[in-house]
């Protein structure tokens, strides 16, 4: 079984939201969005070579995973975007719904996170730009 294989297979025994495979090396998280990722930027571990199996993979999402440096990805539903993204860093894109974009939980409009996202293309800047819409949410949850 390969590492993508183990991925996909672990994240739906579990129920986890994404899972990262490395040879023996498994990173799982249950939280929800790109949150998951952002940690495991910010922790600046090295996580190249990686496989991911992800529930929703939009543009922003595929930006973080090239920062990452993983191999290759699969959503259970991932944006043409995304695609786009992770075919022009060399990393393996799968997918089993493919969708024009990724919609916000209450179905209403675009992704918070794809829209801050929108037309951007440098990883670091899509950090810079995911993380200050992280912030406006908490900061709008808390009032």
């Amino acid at each position: 079984m390969t590492d993508l294989e183990r991925a996909v297979a672990l994240l739906h025994e579990g129920d986890h939201s994404v899972v990262l495979v490395r040879g023996d090396d498994v990173l799982v998280s249950d939280d929800r969005g790109v949150a998951p990722l952002v940690r495991w930027v910010d922790s600046g571990d090295d996580l190249s070579g990686f496989s991911a199996a992800d529930r929703v993979v939009g543009r922003a999402a595929a930006l973080l995973y090239v920062l990452l440096g993983v191999e290759a990805v699969c959503g259970d539903v991932m944006a043409r975007g995304a695609v786009d993204v992770l075919s022009a860093h060399g990393i393996t894109a799968s997918h089993g719904t493919l969708a024009e974009q990724i919609v916000n939980r209450a179905g209403t409009g675009p992704c918070p996170m794809e829209a801050a996202t929108a037309g951007i293309d440098e990883p670091s800047e899509a950090l810079r730009a995911i993380k200050a819409k992280q912030a406006e949410l908490r900061a709008h949850a808390r009032a």
